[in-house]
């Protein structure tokens, strides 16, 4: 990416950003790579409450991102890996924004800004889920420095989960 990346602001989610993030990510676009559809709010109002914990006990989770106005625009963080499958035991980053803000680099200042934040925490090492069909979270993943390093089969969807990884013990892409 050549033009400067934005300006982006992340903080532990609140309750209210549940129905934010509702709001933001309830376009079938958005979710494509995340089931399809649209989550219910009690879904987003649980992970909310989960991020908190997270920051809590980790000292990271999944922030809520906003943009240089103040309005929320997506997600972005780490959480260790929540399932029984893949990369289990890891710190996993990741990063969701609403169709309204993509191509304009948010997703990409906001992922340094979290590998900055997890390396402070102590976290040696990150990886990043991400379906094979996912141009944009590809991109993301390539400019931060990230390598696919293993390739899991997707439960839900039957198709390859490609895991990227970056250690934090060295250098990484700024």
């Amino acid at each position: 990416m050549n033009r400067p990346l934005p300006a982006v602001r992340l903080r532990v989610p609140t309750h209210e950003d549940a129905v934010a993030w509702h709001r933001v990510f309830a376009d079938p676009e958005v979710m494509e790579f995340h089931g399809g559809r649209p989550a219910e709010l009690s879904a987003y109002e649980e992970l909310t409450a989960r991020q908190r914990r997270h920051d809590a006990e980790h000292g990271f989770c999944l922030w809520t991102l906003l943009d240089e106005s103040g309005e929320v625009i997506g997600f972005t963080g780490a959480q260790p890996w929540p399932r029984d499958w893949g990369p289990v035991g890891e710190t996993e980053i990741g990063w969701r924004l609403g169709r309204a803000h993509w191509g304009k680099g948010y997703a990409t200042a906001a992922a340094r800004e979290t590998l900055g934040r997890v390396r402070a925490a102590g976290v040696p090492g990150v990886v990043a889920m991400v379906r094979p069909g996912n141009g944009r979270s590809l991109a993301v993943a390539r400019r931060l420095g990230m390598e696919q390093a293993e390739t899991y089969t997707h439960p839900a969807f039957d198709e390859p989960a490609l895991c990227f990884r970056l250690s934090l013990t060295d250098n990484y892409a700024q």
